[in-house]
């Protein structure tokens, strides 16, 4: 078993590792901070909140609608010939929003529509990499839980760095400038050594792509309640901080469930686990549920600070554990698409819990809203338990789950070209 700080250290230490994942994360900053840059802009221009939800729900379909269609493409043409590009045309479109403003809706519509479409698929293309360039499995897989984490990270910085500009200049100025870091944060990773040596499997012709693999539709069935319950969390804890007349509570409840899924990540990624993932995965699903539940309850604020922290512990390990799984399933060729759709059924199901959550509170009362989340943990659980043969049976005989433990981390992706070496190689995911 290895110690927590010397695995990830021997990880950050592997050529090209660190500037790949610190790159990947900066240049995720616009799609973190978009819904919150949308509303800050929307209301600096005088616009109202219907207006900027509006503008975030088109920007959010947009993104679900683009990251496996970009997802695709990197499979097919390889990453620097769509990530830049992507990155570059996302950032012109918030760019127009801030030249054009609110006055013209279709134009502002249209602005982040395109903005949400070339978001680019950064977070699949990174997954894609880690194989050839960490080499063993066990440091993948411990790649994987720092992935999980370092999100839990962006998501809770993201709209704090993007405050902190609006306050610093304007919100205009602060959508410009998050944009321009996004495009040198995939800058950094597309001009890599192995993002550029990096070429997809060969794939058989289907339209269908990743999808065909029933495996990794009962996966995304399965997120896409994980995404449900947490976006109904965001909407319930803004009810809860209501309640108790601060707003601060609502700040307090989620930076106490991202230290939950810090914690839970750290511990999880510490250590090397043995059997099948899919059959682990269902064990924290179902620890992720039970961690949900008790939220209904609606206690005092610091329970109920306790109960967020505890219900956020197995979330960074359930969705490091659907890495390995999406690997194992994904079909020859498509592991950046397959990667991507589970970044649009995560984020499909997170709007389906916001737009639940709200009318459970209007209708009945926060602890319905927190309810929601608890009912969607249980149905992922569900998914999970129904689809046991479909997981049972990998869609590649030899993911990098299934990889013998010491050895180079080889895939359907590495086979063409060889076993992947540390560092890099000219394989596909190097």
């Amino acid at each position: 078993m290895a110690t927590g700080g010397g695995g990830y250290a021997d990880i950050l230490r592997a050529p090209y590792a660190a500037r790949l994942l610190m790159g990947t994360l900066v240049g995720r900053l616009p799609h973190a901070t978009g819904p919150v840059a949308l509303v800050l802009f929307t209301r600096a221009e005088g616009g109202s909140y219907s207006l900027a939800g509006g503008l975030a729900a088109v920007y959010g379909i947009a993104t679900a609608i683009g990251q496996p269609l970009l997802g695709r493409a990197v499979d097919l043409h390889g990453q620097l010939r769509v990530q830049l590009p992507a990155a570059v045309l996302s950032g012109l479109g918030m760019a127009m929003l801030a030249a054009v403003g609110i006055g013209s809706l279709p134009l502002a519509y249209a602005a982040v529509a395109l903005a949400g479409l070339f978001t680019p698929p950064l977070e699949g293309g990174l997954r894609a990499l880690w194989p050839s360039v960490l080499g063993r499995e066990d440091r993948v897989h411990r790649a994987y839980a720092v992935d999980a984490v370092a999100q839990e990270i962006m998501f809770t910085v993201g709209p704090l760095l993007i405050t902190l500009f609006v306050s610093l200049w304007s919100a205009g100025a602060a959508l410009l400038v998050i944009n321009v870091i996004g495009v040198f944060g995939a800058l950094t990773v597309v001009l890599s050594k192995p993002s550029r040596a990096w070429r997809s499997a060969p794939r058989d012709a289907h339209w269908l792509g990743a999808l065909r693999s029933p495996g990794l539709l009962a996966l995304l069935g399965s997120f896409f309640f994980i995404g449900l319950a947490l976006g109904s969390i965001t909407v319930a804890g803004v009810a809860y901080a209501d309640d108790h007349g601060r707003e601060s509570v609502y700040g307090l409840l989620l930076a106490a469930l991202s230290f939950g899924a810090l914690v839970g990540g750290g511990v999880y990624g510490a250590r090397q686990w043995s059997g099948a993932p899919e059959r682990r995965l269902r064990v924290l699903v179902a620890l992720l549920a039970l961690g949900y539940l008790p939220l209904a309850l609606t206690p005092g604020v610091a329970a109920m600070t306790a109960l967020s922290a505890l219900s956020g512990v197995f979330l960074a390990p359930s969705i490091a554990c659907a890495f390995i799984v999406v690997d194992r399933h994904a079909p020859s060729g498509t592991v950046t698409e397959a990667f991507s759709w589970l970044v649009t059924t995560f984020g499909v199901g997170a709007a389906a819990g916001t737009a639940v959550a709200g009318p459970a509170v209007e209708l009945g009362s926060t602890s319905w809203s927190f309810a929601v989340a608890g009912a969607g943990g249980i149905a992922a659980l569900a998914v999970l338990m129904a689809t046991q043969r479909v997981l049972a049976v990998p869609g590649r005989s030899q993911g990098v789950a299934g990889s013998v433990p010491g050895a180079p981390a080889r895939s359907a992706e590495n086979d063409r070209n060889g076993a992947a070496e540390p560092g890099f190689s000219s394989g596909p995911e190097a």
